[in-house]
């Protein structure tokens, strides 16, 4: 146990305040090997984990760093150093704070090194650079604590998995060093106590009173896409009558386009900003700081506002499109009224009908604390591959202590020897098919030493440091004029002079690209032709999913508007509800077309993957399958034939085959394999100081993959890749947990016409584009067309003509997904040809 010294303790007191409960217990456990704190948001965590550090520093501290601090962002170790040098410079102690990430001039990263201050605030990629020094050892030779902040946030990614390395190697060189873990939203406190290290302490605070969290009262939003514009009204209301009101959306795309027609709406004139990764850094730090003068009313935001920022006139948030995560919701939830025990107050605005549904289950679960979260396996090993080149450029290094290292990190404490024998092959040959050519040349045994070949590698290896994959971005620049941010490669190629797009707000001209630049002027026009990026998209959790299928059982649904209620009604009498113990099957006739729709509930990827699958097998039946578009809740699928008997088509035992086959050779697994080859080092992002573009990278990927894949299928790589490809982008477990939870059982319902539940999943379908002034007004034909054919005509959803319009633009304006998009390449949706042709 420490006490806080009398200079702070008076500072303290001046001000009114005292410690709360966990804060004081953190200083009483200041002793423990490791501490995992769980606070709720605004309750002051992140200064009970710094308390211990001021209490042992004290007022007139010796040299040398004290106390490492690791923030999953850059802008919350700059936020972190303005809160603590408060208290710090007020009590007037002599403790040097600084912070060390990508922003940070050279020369202060020099001096940082030769003199390290007392606490250091970074992220895991500038912790792995000064790691891979030769003075790391001298550094932090001193270092007493290492504090991770939003460790939950961490803890998901391969950047934990490569935090947790790096703290092992810390330990060893530190023997005497403590850790503390800080998060507030956690669904399993022992597992996340574990991978902050063994024999964690867990504290937990009282969460606090309940936050005041409702659906935002709307017109009926539209039945299929979506990003919220129906809601614009009703959300600029709610702007009005609070200070600071931050909306979020799930995509940098959504969150362009609802802000542009946000803005547009803004008939008073309201000062309002958009806020996501791709704007420019000046941008975003230029809204930043306007909030924290309290100078905006409203911004749009994605994750980059997500986690600790102490934004202190937020007293709303609103989440525009389910939150597809209880965990993310409860997160961003939070960020209003930022102070401890004072309610949060949140608002959510579904974007399409069944998002209702989500929205109403993801609310349910917040009120009933149950947060939601993936178990997480053994850690990659292609970040084993990149901690073996770390390793070497920080010098000699003896196998067996390197090994005693990694399995001392908890996501890797089951690598076996053998398994590691063959990553440091790998490392320092390139592995059987490769070792010939001297580029992958990399270690050198020596003794009992392993080592670098070339010494000069280093300085490579350095620069391409990290497991963080963006797409690869090209700065977007006025001509003779600002940087306004960022757009994907893949995009930017897709343009021609005059095309027009949405970025920070402002519609922009495309005039051309120059030295890797894309440059554009103002346009004067209102409707952008081109969105700007894709953005990801989530996928609905295990848990939620599973709340949504036990609420679609409820007598009445009460709780639900009349025109949701309605519709679901419907559907039971029409045909039934999916459950969680059986899979529901519909087939039915429609427009000269056969459908099946499968009730999976198993994720977007899932269902994107079951959709594959189940169109080959078709395929090999002879069912003539012509596509299929897949949703967080259901896969539907079109061809000329119906499917009579389902069971051949779920067969679990030939199903992984049947996946190992489909992913041979195909654009997935190229893609997961770039991937794992820039992480473990196959491949260099940078070279020679200059970054390569992604056609560049993706070259030498494809070259490199169907290389081993011919010369050398059991490559470590191509495991890697196989691995992670069925967790990451394929989802397989998801399938597979599907399928054990409903045991086999199909429950196939032949009707003969569109079901309601399906019909929204048509609209996705008939989303192909239609040239010409009256793309809305066919649009909003097709939907009321579609919907009458479920049974769900105008007056017993709700759903005016004007309504109906609105909706239908909506739906018509998101983008669909890329296996919809091949299918429609391949066979237009009859509906939508008639239209288009009467037009």
């Amino acid at each position: 146990m420490v006490a806080l010294s009398p200079e702070l303790a008076r500072w303290f007191a001046g001000r009114g305040w005292a410690l709360h409960p966990h804060q004081q217990a953190m200083l009483d456990a200041a002793e423990a090997p490791a501490t995992l704190l769980i606070a709720p948001t605004g309750g002051g965590k992140t200064l009970a984990g710094f308390l211990p550090t001021l209490a042992e520093l004290g007022p007139a501290p010796a040299a040398g760093l004290h106390t490492l601090y690791i923030s999953p962002l850059k802008a919350l170790t700059a936020d972190i150093r303005r809160n603590l040098r408060r208290p710090v410079e007020g009590a007037g102690l002599a403790i040097r704070i600084e912070d060390r990430t990508g922003d940070t001039p050279p020369a202060a990263r020099r001096r940082q090194r030769a003199d390290p201050p007392h606490i250091l605030l970074t992220t895991p990629e500038s912790l792995a650079l000064l790691l891979s020094r030769d003075d790391a050892s001298r550094i932090f030779a001193g270092l007493s604590r290492v504090i991770v902040d939003e460790i939950h946030a961490l803890a998901e990614s391969r950047r934990g998995d490569q935090l947790t390395l790096l703290l092992s190697r810390l330990q060893r060189l530190a023997p005497g060093m403590r850790r503390v873990g800080l998060s507030a939203t956690v669904e399993d406190p022992p597992a996340l106590a574990r991978f902050l290290g063994a024999g964690t302490r867990i504290l937990i605070a009282d969460p606090g009173p309940d936050p005041d969290i409702a659906m935002l009262d709307t017109s009926a939003p539209p039945w299929a896409g979506g990003g919220g514009r129906h809601a614009i009204p009703e959300i600029l209301a709610e702007i009005r009558a609070h200070r600071t009101t931050l909306i979020f959306h799930n995509t940098r795309a959504q969150a362009e386009i609802f802000f542009h027609h946000l803005w547009l709406a803004n008939d008073e004139g309201l000062p309002i900003a958009i806020h996501h990764g791709s704007l420019a850094r000046e941008t975003r730090e230029k809204v930043e700081a306007a909030m924290a003068e309290g100078t905006l009313r409203a911004v749009v935001a994605t994750g980059s506002l997500d986690l600790g920022i102490d934004w202190g006139d937020v007293d709303l948030v609103i989440q525009v499109g389910a939150p597809k995560n209880v965990k993310r919701l409860v997160q961003r939830i939070g960020r209003a009224n930022h102070r401890y025990n004072a309610p949060s107050k949140a608002r959510l605005v579904p974007a399409n009908r069944f998002e209702v549904v989500e929205c109403l289950a993801a609310l349910e679960a917040v009120r009933a604390r149950d947060l939601d979260g993936e178990p997480r396996g053994p850690g990659p090993r292609d970040v084993v591959c990149q901690h073996v080149l770390l390793a070497a450029s920080a010098g000699p290094f003896r196998a067996d202590d390197l090994f005693a290292e990694i399995t001392g990190a908890a996501p890797y404490t089951g690598l076996t020897r053998s398994e590691f024998d063959e990553i440091l092959t790998f490392v320092a040959t390139g592995g059987y098919a490769l070792r010939a050519y001297d580029r992958w040349q990399r270690l050198k045994q020596t003794g009992p030493l392993w080592h670098l070949r070339d010494p000069r590698a280093a300085a490579a290896i350095r620069q391409n440091l990290g497991t963080i994959i963006d797409t690869e971005l090209l700065k977007v620049r006025f001509r003779r004029g600002a940087a306004i941010g960022e757009v994907e490669e893949a995009f930017a190629a897709s343009l021609t002079p005059g095309d027009t797009f949405l970025i920070g707000g402002q519609i922009v001209r495309y005039e051309g690209l120059n030295e890797m630049t894309v440059e554009v002027s103002r346009s004067p026009g209102r409707d952008p032709k081109i969105a700007v990026f894709s953005g990801t998209k989530f996928a609905t959790s295990t848990q939620l999913s599973d709340r949504i299928l036990a609420l679609l059982h409820r007598p009445g649904w009460p709780d639900l508007p009349g025109h949701t209620a309605g519709w679901l009604a419907l559907q039971r009498e029409v045909s039934e509800m999916p459950s969680r113990d059986r899979l529901l099957l519909e087939s039915f006739p429609h427009e000269g077309r056969e459908y099946l729709c499968v009730y999976g509930f198993a994720g977007r990827n899932a269902q994107q993957t079951l959709g594959l699958l189940l169109t080959k097998r078709m395929e090999d039946q002879g069912l003539a399958p012509l596509g299929f578009v897949a949703t967080d809740y259901a896969t539907l699928i079109w061809g000329l034939d119906p499917v009579i008997d389902p069971a051949p088509l779920f067969d679990a035992s030939t199903l992984r085959q049947d996946l190992d086959g489909w992913l041979d050779g195909n654009a997935v697994m190229k893609r997961t394999f770039r991937n794992v080859a820039l992480v473990s080092g196959l491949i260099e992002r940078q070279f020679q100081g200059r970054r390569k573009t992604g056609r560049q990278a993706t070259f030498s990927s494809d070259i490199l993959y169907d290389t081993l894949r011919r010369y050398d299928p059991g490559h470590l790589l191509l495991k890697i890749t196989r691995d992670e490809a069925m967790r990451g982008l394929i989802d397989f477990g998801r399938i597979e947990e599907m399928l054990a939870r409903t045991g086999g059982r199909l429950r196939l319902r032949r009707l003969d016409r569109v079901t309601p539940l399906a019909a929204p999943l048509l609209l996705e379908v008939g989303k192909v584009p239609i040239s010409g002034l009256g793309r809305d007004r066919l649009a909003a034909a097709e939907a009321q067309r579609l919907m009458a054919a479920a049974g769900l005509d105008a007056a017993e959803t709700g759903l005016g003509p004007a309504t109906a319009e609105k909706a239908a633009g909506e739906a018509s304006d998101s983008t669909a997904d890329a296996a919809a998009d091949k299918a429609a390449d391949k066979t237009v949706d009859r509906a939508a040809n008639k239209a288009a042709n009467k037009a």
